[in-house]
C-alpha cells in the first residue's frame, strides 16, 4: 500500500466476486475441519442439525448448517468458564481478551490469539482507510480503551496505518476537546450519540463552534445512526467535517465494514475472513444480496483461531446496495437501519426507532433533533398510538402546528400512528456512548410500583 492509494488492499477491496467466492469456499472447507476436530460446541450443533460439513461443496451449503446465537455463547462461558465450549484454543494461547457489551448483566468474553489479532488489525486497518484515515491524520480516540472492541482493536489499525493515535476515551469529554486543541486533532472517531452530545458541549462550556476545533472527519460507529442522512448532516454541519460510519461486531471483527467519500453505504472489506448471509429474521429464510434488499446479516469465521462462529446471527438489520460504487470497491455495501431486537411492531408495521430519529431530526432547527420512544409495555408488539417525546428546536414556533406536521410526517413516512410530546431543548438525555432511543417506562421502579 502507497500512501496516495485509495485502498489499503487493493487486491482483496477490488476482488472480482467470482474470484472472492472461490476464496471463501476454500477457506470455509478448511475453517470447517478446523472447528470440526477442536470445537465439541459445534460438533453436537452439527450432529442434531444433520449437517456434515465433510460435503460442502460451496458457500451456498452453509445453508443446511444451524444458525449460533447469541444466548448459546453466553450460556456456554458460564457452563464452560472462562472463554466458553466454543473456545478451540487453550488460554496458554490466548493474547487478548474482550467484552461485547451487552444488556444481561453479564459480559460476554471474546479471546484472540497473535494471529487473530493480526487479522482484527488488518481489516479495521482497511475500513478506517476507506473512510478516509491517512497516515499524516492526528486521531481524537472518543471511544472507551477497556474492555469495549472499539479501544486497543482500533488503536491498532490506526497504528498500523501510521496515524497519530491520541486515546482519550469516553468520559473526558472537556479534555477531548483541549487534546484537540492542543495537538491539532484532525479526525474524530465516536459513537453518533457522542458526536450530537459533544457539539452541545463545545457550544455550552467552551463558549465556541464545534467547527473551530478543526477536524476535518468524525468517524461513527458502535451504534445506528451515521447512517441516518439527517443525523450525518446535522454533526457534518456542527463540526464541518466528513462523517462516514462503520460497523462490527465484538464476536466476529472489530469493525469490518465502513463507507467511502462516495457516502452511498459501507462496504463489506472481510470477504477474506468473513462469510456473510441475509435472512428475514423471523423466518429464518436466506435473502437473495440484491439492490434495496433488507434483512439480517448473519455472519461465519473462514480464518478465525479462538472462537470461530458458523452463521452467527448479528442481530444487526441492513439495507443493501449492489450497484457499483465510483470508489471501485466490490462486493456488497448497506446502510444499518436498526437491531432487529430493537424492532417494535404496530398493527403489523415495522418501525425502528432509528428511522423515528431520521423523520424528526428532518426537522431541524425547529427540532433539536432528540428523541425519545416511550414503552410502557414489553415489546415488540405495541398498541397504537406510539408514545414519543421530542424536543423542539431554536426556531419553532407555533409548537401546536409542529406537533401536527410531525405526527401527520411520522404517519406518511413510517406509517404508524404517533403522539408526540413536545418538550423544551435540553430536556431529554444526552450520551456519551451508546444512545438510548427506547425508554421502558415498565422497567422503572417508580412506574412499576
Amino acid at each position: 500500500m502507497s500512501a496516495s492509494s485509495s485502498y489499503w488492499n487493493p487486491k482483496v477491496e477490488t476482488m472480482g466476486l467470482e474470484e472472492q467466492r472461490a476464496l471463501q469456499t476454500t477457506k470455509l472447507r478448511e475453517q470447517l475441519r478446523y472447528v470440526m476436530e477442536r470445537s465439541s460446541f459445534y460438533r453436537r450443533k452439527f450432529e442434531e442439525a444433520g449437517f456434515d460439513p465433510v460435503r460442502l461443496q460451496t458457500v451456498d451449503d452453509l445453508v443446511y448448517a444451524p444458525f449460533t446465537y447469541k444466548e448459546e455463547l453466553r450460556e456456554s462461558q458460564v457452563n464452560h468458564p472462562p472463554l466458553g465450549e466454543h473456545a478451540v484454543v487453550d488460554m496458554e494461547e490466548v493474547l487478548r481478551v474482550h467484552s461485547s457489551t451487552g444488556t444481561t448483566g453479564r459480559p460476554s468474553y471474546v479471546g484472540l490469539t497473535r494471529h487473530d489479532r493480526d487479522v482484527w488489525t488488518e481489516v479495521v486497518s482497511r475500513v478506517y482507510y476507506c473512510e478516509g484515515l491517512r497516515p499524516w491524520d492526528i486521531l481524537i480516540h472518543g471511544f472507551g480503551l477497556g474492555f469495549f472492541v472499539g479501544g486497543l482493536p482500533l488503536k491498532d489499525a490506526v497504528e498500523n496505518i501510521g496515524a497519530t493515535f491520541v486515546p482519550i476515551g469516553s468520559g473526558y469529554s472537556h479534555r477531548l476537546v483541549t487534546s484537540t486543541q492542543n495537538l491539532g486533532g484532525t479526525v474524530l472517531t465516536c459513537t453518533p450519540s457522542y458526536a450530537q452530545y459533544l457539539a452541545e458541549f463545545v457550544r455550552d462550556r467552551f463558549g465556541m463552534e464545534p467547527s473551530q476545533l478543526g477536524l476535518r472527519r468524525v468517524m461513527l460507529g458502535a451504534e445506528p445512526g451515521g447512517g441516518i442522512p439527517a443525523v450525518r448532516q446535522k454533526i457534518s454541519d456542527d463540526f464541518g467535517a466528513f462523517v462516514t460510519e462503520g460497523l462490527g461486531n465484538a464476536d466476529l471483527i472489530a469493525v469490518y465494514a465502513g463507507s467511502c467519500d462516495e457516502n452511498d453505504g459501507m462496504h463489506f472489506l472481510a470477504p477474506d475472513y468473513l462469510v456473510l448471509e441475509l435472512i428475514d429474521p423471523v423466518t429464518e429464510e436466506v435473502l437473495e444480496w440484491e439492490d434495496g434488499a433488507e434483512g439480517e446479516l448473519v455472519a461465519t469465521h473462514i480464518d478465525r483461531e479462538c472462537c470461530p462462529l458458523v452463521r452467527f446471527r448479528t442481530r444487526d438489520r441492513i439495507r443493501v446496495r449492489m450497484d457499483p460504487c465510483a470508489c471501485g470497491r466490490t462486493g456488497p455495501r448497506w446502510t444499518c437501519i436498526g437491531r432487529t431486537d430493537d424492532m417494535l411492531i404496530v398493527r403489523g408495521v415495522n418501525v425502528w426507532p432509528s428511522a423515528i430519529s431520521d423523520v424528526v431530526g428532518s426537522l431541524r432547527p425547529r427540532t433539536t433533533g432528540a428523541v425519545q420512544v416511550l414503552l410502557y409495555e414489553p415489546g415488540p408488539r405495541v398498541d397504537p398510538p406510539l408514545r414519543l417525546q421530542v424536543e423542539y428546536g431554536p426556531e419553532a414556533t407555533d409548537l401546536d402546528a409542529l406537533k401536527v406536521e410531525l405526527e401527520g410526517l411520522l404517519r406518511e413516512k413510517l406509517i404508524v400512528e404517533c403522539e408526540v410530546e413536545l418538550l423544551p431543548p435540553g430536556t431529554l438525555p444526552r450520551f456519551e456512548m451508546k444512545a438510548q432511543l427506547v425508554r421502558k417506562l415498565y422497567e422503572e421502579s417508580w412506574f412499576s410500583g
